[in-house]
């Protein structure tokens, strides 16, 4: 219990002293994970809705690389990025391996499913004959899947939250494609399995606390949305 006190006191005095190290770790694990969602989001919202929606051979095997895809190792994602990003890899004329892009992008690929097969699930489970009613009251295609999102919203902001709290909380394709480099690729994750290595428990404790409190933040401000959208 001592060690998890220390711990604590370590993380409040970190965040209030404003130690650099510390706020640029949390801010590097803020951007690339929101940008990951992000575009995960950009991805995920019209695939899921374009598999809930349409009727077409090989559909459900497709929900069900989805659905696989939901449950990727981090491991096994940071492998295959590293591999196509590594400096004889088809892309490693760009350069971007141990930069947070390819931290971005690994985690992109993590958080996708995740957004495309919830997108799928809830869209299945609305009414269909709400679709013949918005197409039959003169709606484009356009406009009634706006409808259905709006009507759909809890659960897809649900989605959000569920895709960024898989990248935010994922270490290995982060330290396999990063390379935890200090003040380069270093996150809140990769920097706690460097401080638990090295022995510095108190250390460690902090930026796992530091990391539940972002966490927290974060999905607290997207359940507000949510529930204040359900008012």
């Amino acid at each position: 219990m001592e060690l998890i006190w220390e711990g604590i006191k370590e993380a409040i005095n970190l965040l209030v002293s404003g130690d650099p190290e510390v706020w640029e770790i949390t801010l590097l694990s803020l951007k690339v994970s929101g940008l990951a969602t992000l575009i995960s989001l950009s991805i995920g919202l019209p695939l899921g809705t374009w598999l809930a929606l349409s009727r077409f051979r090989g559909r459900q095997f497709s929900l069900s690389i989805i659905n696989t895809g939901m449950a990727l190792p981090p491991v096994v994602v940071g492998l295959w990025v590293s591999i196509f990003l590594w400096r004889s890899g088809p892309f490693g004329s760009l350069g971007l391996i141990y930069t947070p892009a390819a931290i971005v992008i690994a985690q992109t690929i993590i958080a996708a499913p995740v957004v495309t097969g919830l997108t799928a699930a809830t869209l299945q489970q609305l009414d269909p004959r709400l679709q013949l009613q918005l197409l039959g009251l003169g709606a484009s295609r356009t406009q009634m899947i706006l409808a259905l999102w709006r009507e759909a919203r809890l659960p897809l902001l649900a989605a959000l939250m569920a895709a960024f709290g898989a990248v935010i909380s994922e270490v290995g394709a982060s330290m396999m494609v990063g390379g935890n480099i200090r003040h380069q690729t270093r996150v809140l994750t990769t920097a706690t399995v460097l401080e638990t290595s090295r022995g510095q428990f108190a250390m460690a404790i902090a930026l796992g606390f530091i990391l539940l409190f972002l966490a927290y933040v974060v999905n607290l401000s997207l359940t507000w949305i949510q529930q204040r959208g359900a008012k």
